[in-house]
This record gives C-alpha cells, structure tokens and sequence, in this order.
C-alpha cells in the first residue's frame, strides 16, 4: 500500500496526515485558526517522526487544492511541491469540497439505506455573502460542479423537491436560516481534515493521476482581493 502524506490547509484548521492505503497511521489537527505557517511544518515532521518513517519512504503527497482560502492555499500547496520537488515524489491533488464530502460520508452523516434519496452539499465560507459549493451523491461522485455562489431561498429547489439534501461545512452556517424546506437537513463536519483523504489519494495514486509539480497551482476559484492596508501611513 502507498505511503502517503496528507496536507489540508485550504480553510482555517490546518491539518496533516499520513496514512498507508486507506489506513490513517497518524495525524494533527490544529487548535488555533489560522496559524498553518506556523504549525504546518512542525505536524508534517510529527506525523513523520510518530511513525519512525524517513521523508524519502514517501511514495506521494497529496494536497487540498481548493476551493477556500488564499492564504491556506497558497502555504499548502507551496509545502507540498516543496516536499515533491526535494523527494522527486508524485504529487496529488484533491478537490477541498470533495475531501469534505468525503469526511461526511466517512463518518456516517447519512444512513445507507437513504443513500438513494439523499445528496450531500458541502460549503466553505467565501467571504462576504458567499460561500463555495457543490453537490455530491452518496458515492462521493460530483453531481453540480462547485460554484462561488451568494445562496438564495430557491437556489437548491429543484434539488430539494424530491432530495434529502445534507448542508455542511463553515458556509452551511450562513444559509441555515435562508434555506428553510422539510428536506433540507443541516448538520455534519464543519472543516475538512486531511485525515479524510487517504481513501481518494491512494485511487489516485494506483491510477497514477498525478499533477504536474512545475505547473501546478490551487483551484482558488474566484480571484483574491486585497483588503485595506491597516499599517498606518499605508493606502
């Protein structure tokens, strides 16, 4: 089975994760939000140490690659190509809202025997009235591509009319008052871990779909923007 390291930075919680085929051998999650510059590399070299395995037994490294924050993404990914690059690794990459739905499936959101009538709708915050989404059925496969979206009360009627639709994720949070319909059901994992992405990378990694290092750069989505400078004297 490939052995793998994880990276998971695209939304506050920052977490790490080294698993061998499906199976997780060790993991950190972090307590503090927003502190992946600071924590990513001390986990990356704790899952390692955990299990007494030198970088180079690595077989890939597999990295959300977004949709979420900028700054996440841009540290993780970073890490990641860095790790590819000095290890001559594969890399692989992972939809951040697939991992999420990933998770939610992993830990038992929905029941099997209401897998056919349910659908899975992870969110991430996207600042502002935003938020990032998309739409999953119960075998982890993309029903509605992921979209930066400002949720409206129809926008997932016509889902809704004859689907268990599961909301979850930090921009669930936001709509739970908007989206008011028997079938809309809000509960679930809140952030992504890299925990959850074993499963996905090592199909990836058999399957050898992998990114190319070089040119490989985060889904970001929507472009970034800049917030006011709060360093006096600057503009």
């Amino acid at each position: 089975m490939p052995l793998i390291l994880h990276i998971e930075t695209a939304t506050p919680v920052c977490s790490v994760a080294l698993s061998s085929g499906d199976t997780v051998l060790a993991e950190r999650v972090s307590e503090r939000m927003n502190a992946h510059s600071e924590m990513l590399t001390p986990y990356i070299r704790d899952v390692m140490k955990e299990k007494g395995m030198e970088f180079k037994a690595l077989d890939a490294v597999t990295v959300s690659c977004g949709p979420g924050s900028y700054t996440g993404l841009r540290i993780g990914v970073s890490a990641a190509k860095g790790l590819c690059y000095a290890l001559n690794k594969p890399l692989i990459a992972l939809g951040t809202l697939e991992c999420l739905a990933a998770e939610a499936l992993t830990t038992g959101l929905i029941p099997e025997n209401e897998w056919d009538k349910s659908l899975l709708c992870p969110m991430i915050d996207a600042r502002r009235m935003e938020v990032y989404s998309a739409l999953y059925d119960c075998d982890g496969k993309e029903v509605r591509e992921v979209r930066a979206e400002i949720i409206e009360r129809d926008t997932f009627s016509g889902f809704l009319a004859n689907t268990h639709l599961y909301f979850f994720g930090t921009g669930a949070t936001k709509c739970r008052n908007l989206i008011a319909h028997p079938n809309a059901i809000f509960r679930g994992p809140e952030y992504p871990l890299a925990a959850f992405m074993a499963e996905a990378a090592t199909g990836k990694f058999i399957n050898k779909q992998f990114e190319d290092t070089a040119c490989f750069e985060p889904f970001y989505l929507k472009d970034f923007i800049p917030g006011i400078p709060k360093v006096k004297g600057l503009s």
